[in-house]
């Protein structure tokens, strides 16, 4: 006689019936990330990618701008352009101006926003107005910052005339117009940073104030370095970074009030870029330039990252 068929026990079937509509609800969760992760990869490589891969490989030919050809060169650009003096110079203007404009706009901002904090009425209506330059075409304000400092006719001159003190050709003067380009500078990024460090002061709890008065600490300065500044470190760290950015970026003030000018006091790293590469039609020279930019804007935001975490206290 025939053995009788082997019936599966009841658990085993529901057991592997269980795997199987888990396999199927994890390929639907992975299919449905990736379709919605898929937009932003498509964007992140074709805007960012992409591009600096188009730009690394650039960097190491003599293409010219319009040419049908191209032969790999090496490093020979980037030997050029460290050989060449007035692209140190160029670093040493961009290096000055930041260090200009990111401590300046840092503190003023900082101050600014803490007197519109401790006001009572009108605190919209002083944040739209300190916020007003970073929202204004640059272009158009840096011409009107160009009749400001006009030589015979601007208003600079003509209130230092009428106080006694010396005038001076503010943008042709290799001794000044870097700092008058920083200044502007300043009062462009300033209204940025003031909104961010209003919105960290905003979200300081009033319970540490009430806690400091109890404690007997009334004076506001010790209130700003016990409290405001350890509170606001995030938000602060991020304004560094953030402004220390624009300040590398800068461009449109360069191009419409100085062209580099004079002497390449004003020239810097964009606007050497922007030169070399669309007046003079030298790709691969300038393509070497933007890496160097590139490297110099990562360096720059890893190292502030690092050296400002370990500072900043996080609720």
């Amino acid at each position: 006689m025939g053995q009788p068929p082997v019936q599966e026990d009841q658990p085993s079937l529901l057991h592997r019936s269980t795997d199987a509509v888990l396999r199927r609800l994890r390929l639907a969760e992975s299919l449905t990330a990736y379709a919605l992760a898929g937009p932003g990869v498509v964007l992140l490589l074709t805007l960012y990618i992409l591009p600096v891969a188009g730009v690394l490989f650039i960097a190491f030919t003599d293409w010219q701008f319009g040419a049908k050809t191209l032969s790999f060169v090496g490093l020979r650009n980037f030997a050029e352009l460290f050989a060449d003096s007035e692209f140190r110079k160029v670093l040493a203007n961009t290096a000055v101006y930041t260090l200009i404009v990111v401590p300046g706009t840092i503190v003023l901002s900082l101050a600014v926003a803490l007197v519109i904090e401790s006001g009572q009425t009108m605190r919209a209506f002083y944040r739209a107005v300190h916020f007003l330059p970073y929202m204004a075409t640059l272009a158009a304000m840096a011409i009107t910052w160009e009749a400001l400092l006009h030589p015979t006719v601007g208003l600079l001159n003509q209130l230092m005339t009428a106080a006694g003190l010396p005038t001076a050709n503010w943008l042709r003067d290799e001794r000044t117009v870097l700092p008058i380009l920083a200044v502007i500078g300043i009062w462009q990024n300033l209204g940025f940073a003031m909104v961010l460090i209003l919105a960290g002061l905003a979200a300081i709890p009033r319970d540490l104030y009430d806690a400091a008065d109890v404690d007997g600490i009334d004076v506001w300065f010790e209130r700003l370095r016990l409290i405001t500044l350890p509170m606001l470190g995030p938000v602060l760290m991020f304004v560094v970074i953030v402004v220390t950015l624009h300040a590398l970026k800068v461009f449109d003030t360069v191009q419409v009030l100085t062209q580099g000018g004079p002497n390449h006091a004003s020239d810097v790293l964009l606007y050497t870029l922007y030169r070399e590469s669309f007046q003079y039609l030298r790709t691969g020279y300038g393509a070497a330039v933007t890496v160097v930019f590139l490297v110099i804007v990562m360096a720059l935001t890893l190292i502030q990252a690092r050296i400002m975490d370990r500072k900043v206290h996080y609720q």
